[in-house]
């Protein structure tokens, strides 16, 4: 399956947003969204990506994972223009959901991420490893959690800065690409 095909078939967040999320689910989006803070040495290595870079993302408006994380996509996006980040609800789109399980199971938000011209780059996805380091602590022992947990702010500034390591490592990736480099000039 070339799962670039359905880059044209998905949404920017606010219009994912309006056609798949309850007014619970927008205030949970929004809520995370307001939380996420870039650090100034963030927002200048955003600034240095050149590359335009599809980002197509599988979610679920109604993903307690996908709320946690995908907010922190839109403020890549809003820092590096180039990053065209796009989703794709997984109950809609069941074969592109069937091509991206993640260790058998439908696991959400899955990243793939595309070349200007619709190759494959990389994919990423459910959780960053600082997301499932407190997840162990939480649910392996006695001190066993029960109950949703929301990140604390050292998990979630960590789990920013895991996600952009992996928008880095694509972006260089393209900017390295020699077919790219031959195309662009440079």
């Amino acid at each position: 399956m070339n799962l670039y095909n359905h880059f044209n078939q998905s949404l920017t967040l606010p219009d994912f947003l309006a056609k798949y999320g309850t007014a619970t689910d927008k205030d949970r989006w929004r809520n995370v969204q307001e939380r996420v803070r870039l650090t100034e040495a963030q927002k200048a290595l955003l600034a240095k990506f050149k590359r335009e870079t599809h980002v197509l993302v599988l979610a679920g408006a109604w993903c307690g994972d996908c709320v946690s994380q995908c907010p922190i996509f839109e403020h890549f996006a809003a820092a590096a223009p180039v990053l065209k980040v796009r989703y794709l609800d997984r109950d809609e789109f069941p074969a592109a959901q069937d091509e991206l399980l993640i260790n058998g199971g439908k696991r959400i938000p899955a990243v793939v991420f595309f070349s200007e011209d619709g190759h494959e780059v990389a994919r990423f996805g459910e959780r960053t490893l600082a997301k499932y380091r407190e997840l162990v602590q939480q649910q392996t022992g006695e001190a066993c959690a029960s109950g949703i947990v929301t990140a604390g702010d050292a998990t979630f500034s960590q789990i920013i800065q895991e996600w952009l390591d992996q928008f880095e490592r694509v972006q260089w990736m393209l900017r390295l690409s020699p077919r790219l480099r031959q195309k662009h000039g440079d």
